[in-house]
């Protein structure tokens, strides 16, 4: 396993939210060029879609980070006036955009920024074509603009973010532990988290290293009650 805990130098990292980091793999790698093009996007916005798990919610707080974007729900915006909802930044981020958006709002917003040379990032699982909008004037505009996907972590990426997790609790981990996890766990970054975490605190309250029989212990517990960490 000395190969992933070799790549994980080998990916740029990006910060997110607090002391975590997002990697850049293939995965993903062509969502994070067009962030980096800010503010030089074609439009005034940029669709970021992929699964749960996979990385939007970080990759818009990095966005966010550097814009001073805020970070708002579909739930959030419905029936609010564009300026509103953009404040002095001039930028915002619509998470979990897809669905029963208000696309009133969601027009308004759009033309808004437009108008004030602003910028919108959208995220959501699927891309805006297939939101199945029912507003024409909404629809012609987000078919312009540029959608890009972000698909679950491969298994190099989820070796990083697991050397990472483990690295930022201190636990040293032998390569046998991670060889064991990575094709036995939930392929998402939620996911490489909460096996750390669990791992660490069943550890903790045994009394026991980090081992292979530990992470088949905690990897069976996960899938029988996904959230047996919280009665550790």
């Amino acid at each position: 396993m000395s190969v992933t805990r070799q790549l994980i130098f080998d990916f740029p990292q990006r910060p997110a939210l607090g002391n975590l980091d997002f990697f850049v793999s293939d995965c993903n790698q062509m969502a994070v060029a067009w962030v980096d093009r800010w503010p030089n996007w074609p439009g005034p916005a940029l669709a970021v879609y992929g699964p749960e798990g996979s990385g939007k919610t970080h990759l818009t707080h990095v966005w966010a980070r550097r814009s001073g974007a805020g970070i708002l729900s579909r739930d959030e915006v419905a029936g609010q006036i564009a300026q509103q909802i953009v404040g002095d930044s001039g930028s915002c981020v619509l998470d979990d955009a897809e669905g029963a958006v208000d696309e009133e709002t969601l027009l308004h917003l759009y033309n808004y920024l437009a108008e004030i040379g602003g910028t919108l990032l959208l995220a959501a699982r699927r891309p805006p074509a297939q939101w199945g909008l029912v507003l024409a004037d909404l629809a012609s505009r987000l078919a312009t603009v540029p959608a890009v996907g972000i698909s679950l972590p491969d298994d190099e990426l989820l070796g990083a973010l697991l050397v990472k997790h483990f690295h930022d609790r201190q636990l040293k981990v032998d390569d046998d532990v991670l060889v064991y996890l990575l094709p036995r766990m939930e392929r998402s970054f939620a996911a490489a988290e909460a096996v750390v975490e669990a791992l660490d605190r069943l550890g903790l309250s045994e009394g026991r290293a980090v081992t292979v029989p530990l992470a088949r212990k905690v990897l069976e517990q996960l899938e029988e009650k996904p959230d047996f960490t919280e009665e550790i």
